[in-house]
């Protein structure tokens, strides 16, 4: 299959209905997305999956589904009103606003050829190595992969000491110095960077005036889990470890890239807060490591990598973080993350609500705060890496065939029912046996057009097998079933249909 790009993928999905510009009519709007019919069965798989495999499969997850608006005390405690910022420069020339931490990365990497081979580099340098002697260590080990490195690593180290320090007329200075162009105008008139915070405000009454009446849609899950940690443990007889799962919406106001729906300002997200003893922390770490990784496989995904964050690349709650990045069109980028919250959020909530959240510990016989694992999912980004996975473009005898080869358990369409024809009682015959696979989940009864082209319409929305019924059907109680990916036709007793779509299709 010959490379595609994220063209192709937005151009499919708005034909087949996965995913529309959101307020098209009037425009299109703030890089917003309507998940359309197999969409939206594409997203509520996934998450109906993720239900199961971390909540219902395990006897250590416990489930609930908090409110998007909270408390704002919530987020002074959380740190969200002072930590949590994105660094945006504004272009003075033609007023448009940039994420300015991205786009120098881009910048930098466009400039000095690098690749994610010297990203790796980098990052043990980050590690190992004192952030001074980075440049010297640097050079010499970069000096056998480019000559661009040393330049490379320069400007990253240079430029990532402004971002960590909020040194950002540092920023201003490579900005300007290195004469870097607006994207949009290519002018070089930049503004002053500033921090702008990313949560969307609202006001709760509009009868009501001065302070409290500001509140914020949540720009993470984590926080309504933190919040009931105590309702939990008080009404669920939970012992640690243990976790709090919820799907939900959540909201950021950042500058959006236009990479489809990789990040939307309204996104879902799917999480769990695990609480552990703290001496316990490291080896959930990589327990929780391993379950990401399976669940990968299980959806399908391969082109998953391990990111450590460096320790001044941590967000102000964490202790240790990896993502899983995945090979997008547009390079690779943070799917998952895992993080070691500590016991900051526990800490920080009992502060500031003067409500005691330690548990008793009946091995030591005393009050303990426990500490918090978070693996985080993020739903439009797994939808996003399925249809890029799934994507092929296959040459035929007959010409070309584009074709979405989700695994069966998360395909939008489990199976297509095809009349050869809508008379001789085809259609009727069509109608029964789809009261019969429609166990297996959402299935189409598709009698339009030619069954060649109807083929090719199910190969585009990734539905792994379909059954046809022709004059044989009528005559002998046989259907073809074809599959998806091979293409190949087998005939099958109507009687014997259910046992084998289960067996080949349906059985994980």
């Amino acid at each position: 299959m010959k490379n595609f790009n994220m063209d192709q993928i937005v151009a499919l999905a708005k034909r087949r209905g996965f995913a529309y510009p959101g307020s098209e009519i009037y425009g299109g709007f703030a890089n917003s997305y309507t998940y359309g019919p197999y969409g939206s069965e594409l997203k509520k798989n996934i998450k109906d999956l993720w239900w199961k495999t971390f909540v219902q499969n395990r006897t250590d997850v416990v489930g609930i589904d908090g409110d998007i608006i909270l408390h704002p005390k919530t987020w002074e405690a959380s740190g969200h009103l002072n930590n949590f910022n994105d660094p945006l420069v504004d272009c003075k020339s033609c007023k448009k606003r940039i994420r300015v931490d991205d786009f120098l990365e881009d910048w930098i990497k466009k400039r000095t050829g690098a690749t994610m081979e010297y990203e790796k580099i980098l990052e043990k340098f980050r590690k190992d190595v004192p952030k001074e002697e980075v440049y010297q260590e640097g050079l010499k080990e970069g000096a056998k992969k480019t000559s661009n490195f040393s330049e490379y690593a320069k400007q990253v180290v240079r430029f990532e000491e402004g971002i960590a320090k909020d040194d950002l007329k540092l920023v201003h200075q490579i900005l300007q110095g290195q004469k870097i162009k607006c994207p949009f105008c290519g002018k070089v008139d930049w503004a002053e960077p500033r921090q702008f915070n990313l949560m969307f405000s609202t006001q709760m009454s509009k009868t009501l005036e001065g302070e409290g009446t500001v509140a914020y849609l949540r720009p993470e899950t984590a926080q309504a889990i933190f919040l009931e940690f105590k309702n939990i443990v008080d009404t669920m007889r939970v012992k640690l470890p243990f976790g709090i799962a919820q799907i939900g919406k959540a909201f950021r106001n950042e500058i959006t890239p236009g990479n489809f729906i990789f990040r939307r300002l309204e996104f879902e997200q799917m999480e769990i807060e695990y609480f552990i003893f703290e001496n316990t922390w490291e080896k959930t770490f990589e327990a929780w490591l391993k379950d990401m990784k399976d669940w990968c496989q299980l959806i399908g995904l391969t082109k998953v990598h391990e990111l450590e964050h460096a320790q001044e690349k941590l967000s102000h709650y964490s202790k240790r973080t990896v993502d899983l990045e995945y090979d997008f069109p547009f390079g690779r980028k943070e799917l998952y993350g895992l993080a070691y919250r500590t016991d900051f959020d526990l800490a920080q909530h009992e502060a500031f609500s003067k409500k005691e959240l330690k548990i008793h510990d009946e091995e030591s016989g005393k009050k303990i705060l426990p500490h918090v694992i978070e693996p985080t999912w993020g739903v439009d980004r797994t939808v996003l890496a399925l249809l890029c996975e799934a994507y092929h473009e296959e040459k035929l005898e007959d010409g070309e065939r584009v074709v979405l080869k989700f695994k069966p358990i998360v395909a939008p369409v489990k199976v297509a029912v095809m009349p050869l024809m809508k008379k001789d009682g085809m259609k009727e015959k069509a109608e029964e046996v789809f009261e019969l696979v429609k166990e297996f989940g959402n299935c189409e009864l598709d009698d339009g057009g030619s069954i060649g082209k109807r083929y090719r319409r199910q190969d585009e929305i990734g539905t792994p097998v379909c059954v046809t019924i022709d004059y044989d059907t009528m005559e002998k109680g046989t259907v073809t079933i074809r599959d998806r990916d091979s293409m190949k036709q087998e005939r099958v007793k109507i009687g014997e249909l259910v046992d084998k779509l289960r067996k080949r299709y349906f059985t994980i």
